[in-house]
């Protein structure tokens, strides 16, 4: 997921802005998609539809009605989230367009369905829209891959994985394909040499072809060519050398857990279990499972947003939770390390979107005083932490556009508010 660099975007999120200040004054109309017994057609919410806008406000929320699923269980008792709360609302921050922009007028603006703060492990602000409620799980898209990331880090500390054995030594079904020779590392950091462009809109991109194979849409006949992920993946080639690179696909995380699960023995739904079933979660979470029933990854995780809060949590607290540790310290370490932040520059949508950011273990790493990380998917979806202020935000959306003009604002002002509640 990468900025849009279109120079019109300064005047649009200035116009944007200035409706949502208004609509801020008046009554919205109720949602209405999917009432009814039949829904209306155009209220019906359907797997051909459910990524497109106005569908997607409730296809975000409920996905697990509209494709098969794998549940990550939460454990037998739920434990509250302790609070403390502030008004954040007039919170202000420097917009892309040089607006000073209120946080609600952002969060109207920028499709939020919900979004979350907490500083030192209290909830200190909480709002949802557009029919999002406290118990509704939402798809969070690519932030999957970072808790993917964290999972394999795991791994890595208890010995079951190792980052400089090539992906083929655990995956001899990669054969001839790009990442047959990468390393674990190589993967996990998106530093893989292959010929595969993430451009959503088209229908013959690689990205595409990973969503008809994942069963996130209907493959057109045209290009109704890969059953399962298991068949995608070893297609891929290889393009360039690997290493001292950058280059962000979907893919190469359903590649890493493939290896991570061959390695370990266990599915990564599994592995998350461990995690959710100790953390209090309120709700099981879950993946949408491709048609083979392989679960999706690198961009299919569903779960509430307080749990997803508590997620965030437990890396704020280096992996202990109420005295135990379920993620190994020196994984978060690994994670919050980063790598060089030269590599990363080199993609400039990238780095417009997160500037400063690096790129390790499936997180933006940023190596400044804040000690950040942040994971973030298409439609404006973040997991957000900062160590040094101890604060945690996520946010779920529903933007019309996969990557749009929000996005970068989306990062300005998690940076900004965690800075704002930092001093």
């Amino acid at each position: 997921m990468a900025a849009s660099t279109n120079p019109s975007i300064p005047n649009q999120l200035a116009r944007l802005y200035a409706d949502a200040h208004e609509a801020l004054l008046q009554a919205r109309e109720p949602q209405r998609l999917m009432t009814g017994f039949p829904p209306a057609a155009e209220h019906l919410v359907t797997w051909h539809n459910w990524m497109s806008p106005p569908f997607n406000k409730w296809g975000f929320r409920h996905l697990g009605r509209l494709r098969p699923s794998i549940s990550v269980p939460c454990g037998q008792a739920m434990q509250p989230l302790p609070e403390a709360r502030l008004d954040l609302d007039g919170f202000s921050f420097t917009s892309e367009c040089g607006l000073n922009v209120r946080l609600d007028e952002h969060l109207l603006a920028s499709h939020a369905d919900g979004f979350i703060v907490l500083k030192a492990g209290r909830v200190v602000y909480e709002r949802y829209f557009n029919g999002h409620g406290a118990n509704d799980r939402h798809v969070m898209f690519s932030v999957t891959k970072s808790l993917i990331g964290t999972l394999a880090e795991q791994l890595i500390c208890e010995g079951r994985l190792d980052p400089e054995r090539l992906a083929g030594d655990y995956v001899p079904e990669f054969a001839g394909s790009a990442y047959f020779d990468a390393s674990v590392r190589q993967l996990l950091d998106m530093a893989v040499g292959i010929d595969y462009t993430e451009r959503y809109d088209d229908p013959a991109s690689e990205s595409s072809q990973f969503g008809y194979a994942c069963g996130f849409q209907p493959a057109p006949a045209a290009y109704a060519r890969y059953a399962s992920l298991y068949q995608f993946l070893p297609s891929l080639r290889k393009r360039g050398e690997h290493g001292g690179l950058f280059h962000y696909v979907t893919a190469t995380t359903e590649a890493l857990a493939w290896v991570m699960e061959r390695a370990c023995g266990e599915a990564c739904h599994e592995l998350l279990a461990r995690i959710w079933t100790a953390i209090g979660c309120q709700r099981d979470g879950y993946f949408m499972a491709d048609p083979w029933g392989r679960g999706v990854s690198g961009a299919g995780f569903n779960a509430t947003l307080r749990d997803m809060a508590r997620f965030g949590l437990l890396l704020a607290g280096r992996g202990q939770h109420q005295g135990q540790t379920l993620i190994d310290a020196r994984a978060i370490d690994a994670i919050v390390a980063g790598s060089d932040p030269r590599i990363y520059a080199q993609d400039e949508e990238f780095a417009q979107w997160m500037p400063g950011a690096s790129y390790r273990s499936q997180w933006y790493v940023f190596n400044d005083h804040s000690r950040a990380i942040a994971a973030g998917g298409i439609h404006g979806q973040y997991l957000f932490v900062d160590f040094e202020a101890d604060v945690v935000i996520v946010k779920q959306s529903s933007l019309p556009e996969a990557v749009g003009i929000f996005d970068v604002d989306n990062v300005r002002a998690l940076r900004t508010l965690a800075a704002h509640l930092r001093d």
